[in-house]
């Protein structure tokens, strides 16, 4: 990962010493190479590492013997006191994403016997609060903002596609930005997810209108688009190159604002909304499950908590303090229905 690498620029730890801290970190990394880990978990893994080893070098820890319970405490307290440049501390998000790496580190260096026992085996990294998510469009507001595309124009054509994949399947922008032509099926109305997180495939059904979009987009946009060296990339830059994700994000985000929609987001807010309206339509949660691609089913549910529709229909039919409707009222006069009700509150008062 030679682009990833420039990002490194301190110099930390002992390079010459051959079995401190840096030279283990290259050795835990070539383990996970041999493992097939992603670029992107190797270039995670190796950031949070090399932070941990600057933090050892001003406390002169040189050799992964010295690092002891205490000592990850230590730097777990130095993580949640840490502010940035604007004042603010890191968020709970961040500082276990400090702190995952380097429990895993600890793990593979005493299973591999160069340490005696685990320092980070009892490490407990700061709780996530499950939160709902920030915002969910409604069926009329994921039409605004798919008309904001300008399907004259070839890119609009292209990102009202992107669009329509991300509101169809709702698979995260890693999986969009790595989709080749070649995972998708229009025949048969499928696209196939490959190497999604945690490096695990999975097929999902593809709407027709998503399908009718993507062929439009291969049709018309995309020979424009590919070049001589093309390698069956899905979607493509006008400089016929794969998106970045951060301007994949960018992109969705600028539609969503275009729209006048007073909501924020972009791709998982169409991830988002894909899970919430399926499960008020009807759809079992284990089914949401495997869309989204979720190891484990408490992730999903919490898109229960926002399906508020289906509880809203429950409470509305079950709750016993509910309002008559004014035909079901004596005469089926609204006035008359108004005025028990005020006798009712008066008689309260007088109680």
């Amino acid at each position: 990962m030679p682009k990833r690498e420039k990002r490194f620029i301190k110099q930390v730890g002992d390079p010459t010493d051959p079995n401190g801290l840096l030279a283990f970190m290259h050795h835990y990394l070539d383990a996970l190479r041999i493992k097939h880990y992603t670029e992107q978990t190797l270039w995670n893994n190796e950031r949070y590492i090399r932070d941990f080893i600057e933090w050892c070098d001003g406390r002169a820890l040189r050799q992964p013997p010295e690092i002891t319970k205490p000592i990850l405490e230590r730097y777990q307290r130095h993580l949640y006191l840490y502010r940035k440049a604007d004042g603010k501390p890191l968020s709970i998000y961040s500082q276990r994403a400090k702190l995952s790496p380097l429990k895993s580190w600890f793990k593979w260096l005493t299973k591999s016997n160069y340490l005696l026992y685990n320092p980070a085996s009892e490490l407990e990294p700061p709780k996530i609060r499950q939160r709902l998510p920030k915002a969910i469009l409604s069926e009329k507001e994921v039409e605004k903002v798919m008309r904001q595309a300008n399907s004259a124009e070839p890119l609009g054509i292209r990102d009202r596609a992107v669009m329509e994949v991300l509101y169809s399947t709702g698979i995260r922008r890693m999986e969009v930005v790595n989709l080749s032509v070649f995972d998708i099926d229009l025949e048969r109305l499928t696209i196939l997810v490959r190497q999604g997180k945690g490096k695990k495939d999975r097929m999902l059904p593809l709407g027709e209108r998503a399908a009718h979009w993507i062929s439009c987009y291969l049709n018309e946009v995309r020979p424009e688009l590919a070049l001589a060296s093309d390698d069956g990339t899905l979607f493509l830059t006008r400089l016929g190159e794969k998106f970045n994700e951060n301007w994949l994000s960018r992109t969705i985000a600028q539609y969503v604002e275009k729209s006048g929609i007073p909501k924020q987001g972009s791709c998982h807010l169409f991830r988002h909304t894909m899970a919430t309206l399926m499960l008020e339509n009807g759809a079992d949660i284990r089914f949401i499950q495997a869309m989204l691609g979720h190891a484990e089913l408490s992730t999903t549910e919490i898109y229960t908590q926002v399906s508020i529709k289906a509880l809203k229909d429950v409470h509305t039919r079950c709750h016993p303090a509910k309002l008559k409707k004014a035909s079901e009222a004596e005469g089926g006069d609204m006035a008359e229905l108004l005025q028990m009700l005020e006798d009712e509150e008066d008689d309260d008062k007088i109680g």
